[in-house]
């Protein structure tokens, strides 16, 4: 039997996050091991006139394969059906469902480069598209072993988190995530149109500016689950230190204590207690990695762990993340990158953030 909250996981994602409508052509990708949620989710598109289109394999021994026995022009190459689909279709839902978390981990950092920038005509279509409301597109995840014991949790503890963290417990998921997203607006409001902001804490001492920058009020459309506000800052604006509280995972390998320090916008110094050597190595990836494209606020308590997931992990109530690597256009972000590599601080003691001189934030909560 079907588990019930995997339905109501589903309903969220065809209703709320991806909003399907009839002659969507909708595509899925994942893998076989998130086979429930796929099964689910087609019936469900199906249901509403549109064209489910799925794309499911194990995608960690694909990669894996393809990163060690590819030629150069390999990695070069561009799947066409992918670049057909983000292109041309009205939404896409991607389920990560991985059976090995660290299948990537040993892969020489310069091909993963090279593999990055090749797909990176990928995202920049899924984003252009996204911002122009061309693609309604939504990124999730389904629990596996691998992932349980990233974070440490058998697999039913771990199935519970990840359906209590996207609400898919509630009697009508979709309501509550309308009432998330009415409180993150005041969020938005209290911020939205001024210019400096100031983080302080044990582990930040940095200044930026969000000047004529667009906030966005993330309650589960493009990620479940959701629960943040973010914009992209000034490029040139950011200055000053901080070092991340929690593991920054990319592409499998994490690195743990990851310190950079800013001038005008750029990372002029970086180091990390672990994996210091891939953290310099993807700083230099192009132009645009040494800057940010993402200032957040995780606003999800219900997930109130790290679990060496970024999709749950950005969002932890109480914490900030900011984002190497491209911006998002629809900010007002300009920041261009093959990476995006979100790095996550924990603000939940002896921290504040500032905005214009004002208070707007202290230990983990709005002050408003």
């Amino acid at each position: 039997m079907t588990d019930p909250r995997v339905e109501k996981f589903a309903e969220i994602l065809v209703n709320h996050s991806a909003r399907i409508v009839k002659g969507d052509r909708v595509l899925l990708e994942a893998t076989d091991a998130a086979m429930p949620l796929v099964r689910e989710l087609y019936k469900q598109i199906l249901e509403k006139g549109a064209y489910p289109v799925p794309m499911v394999w194990d995608f960690a021994a694909n990669d894996t394969a393809f990163l060690k026995y590819a030629s150069d022009e390999q990695l070069d190459f561009v799947p066409p059906i992918h670049k057909m689909a983000y292109e041309q279709f009205e939404s896409r839902i991607r389920v990560h469902s991985s059976k090995n978390t660290r299948a990537l981990g040993s892969v020489d950092t310069k091909r993963l480069q090279r593999r990055g920038k090749a797909l990176g005509e990928i995202v920049a279509t899924q984003m252009r598209r996204g911002a122009a409301g061309e693609l309604k597109w939504v990124t999730t995840l389904y629990p596996t072993e691998a992932y349980a014991q990233d974070a440490e949790m058998s697999l039913a503890d771990y199935e519970d988190f990840v359906f209590r963290a996207c609400h898919a417990n509630e009697e009508d998921p979709i309501a509550f995530w309308n009432q998330v997203k009415e409180k993150q607006q005041a969020a938005v409001d209290n911020i939205q149109g001024h210019d400096q902001v100031v983080l302080r804490g044990p582990n930040v001492d940095l200044t930026l500016s969000v000047k004529d920058r667009i906030f966005l009020n993330s309650a589960g459309l493009f990620n479940m689950p959701d629960g943040e506000i973010y914009t992209g800052p000034v490029e040139s604006s950011v200055n000053g230190w901080v070092k991340f509280t929690y593991p920054a995972i990319y592409n499998g390998v994490a690195v743990e204590g990851a310190e950079l320090t800013f001038s005008n916008g750029k990372v002029t110094s970086a180091k990390a207690e672990k994996n210091q050597d891939y953290l310099l190595k993807m700083l230099e990836t192009d132009p645009g990695s040494r800057y940010l494209g993402e200032f957040a606020i995780g606003t999800n308590f219900e997930i109130d762990k790290f679990t060496g997931q970024i999709l749950f992990d950005e969002k932890i109530g109480g914490s900030f993340h900011m984002a190497l690597g491209a911006s998002y256009p629809e900010t007002g972000g300009k920041n261009k990158s093959a990476i995006h590599w979100d790095m996550i601080c924990d603000m939940r003691k002896d921290s504040e953030i500032l905005v214009d001189g004002e208070l707007y934030y202290k230990d983990g909560n709005f002050v408003f």
